[in-house]
């Protein structure tokens, strides 16, 4: 059995056709969708359809049901005026069919591992019990057990953080296979963001009682994804460009 896992497209349709491109070149089982699709990208219709037609099951992230409605009701924080227009901006390039699609995200999804495995596959975006929850290399252990630790002996596999990383739970694991659309390094000097030119994805190996979990980049032409930005319409989309251009040697 090998299942690739994907995340947090928001909306970079050329990241995300690099992934399945690259899974095109081999053969697995199963894909499925940890979230957060759409916003934030020049690219949201492309990317739900690429979705639709891999006919994968797709948990919701927190900015799927932001989409939505436009609410968050597991946190306080208020929305951005940038954000707000972003969304506006995003709905608007979706038909009612794509937000009636995204409406039928899951909350988890479990998968089976084939016959001969001794346990499932459970997927979701920050953690189980939310998609708020994140959990990072460095999350205290009793808060990644309390978590988690109620699903063992279940491989458990989430996004959000866009970080790809592997984490041991018991005799099981925790594994996040980073972002399909927007991969960046968390620990980068604050003042100029970057994003990273390629798209995360992992595949998780199955046979018996052998594992095998595999961390993939696969590179996209950062060009060209300036290009689409600026010629997308998307709010704010000097900003988002400047994400995938060099660093100002002059600057600090």
């Amino acid at each position: 059995m090998r299942i690739a896992v994907i995340s947090d497209m928001h909306g970079n349709g050329l990241a995300f056709d690099t992934v399945l491109a690259d899974l095109r070149r081999e053969t697995v089982d199963q894909v499925v969708c940890l979230g957060d699709v759409v916003q934030g990208g020049p690219q949201p219709a492309e990317v739900v359809a690429r979705l639709r037609e891999l006919a994968c099951p797709v948990v919701m992230g927190n900015t799927d049901d932001w989409i939505l409605t436009g609410q968050d009701p597991t946190t306080q924080e208020e929305a951005s005026e940038r954000q707000r227009q972003v969304r506006e901006w995003t709905l608007a390039q979706l038909t009612a069919d794509d937000q009636r699609f995204i409406g039928g995200f899951q909350p988890t999804v479990e998968i089976s591992l084939g016959p001969d495995a001794d346990r499932t596959l459970i997927c979701f975006h920050g953690s189980p019990h939310s998609y708020n929850d994140v959990i990072l290399p460095d999350t205290p252990e009793a808060e990644f057990a309390q978590m988690l630790g109620p699903f063992q002996p279940a491989i458990l596999t989430g996004g959000h953080t866009h970080m790809q990383q592997v984490r041991r739970l018991g005799d099981t694991f925790f594994f996040n296979p980073g972002s399909a659309g927007l991969a960046y390094n968390r620990h980068q000097p604050g003042e100029e963001f970057k994003a990273d030119p390629w798209a995360e994805y992992a595949v998780l190996g199955v046979d018996g009682g052998r594992i095998r979990l595999e961390f993939r980049r696969v590179p996209f032409d950062p060009a060209e994804m300036v290009r689409i930005i600026l010629a997308s319409g998307v709010p704010y989309a000097q900003d988002l460009a400047a994400r995938y251009q060099p660093r100002d040697p002059t600057g600090p």
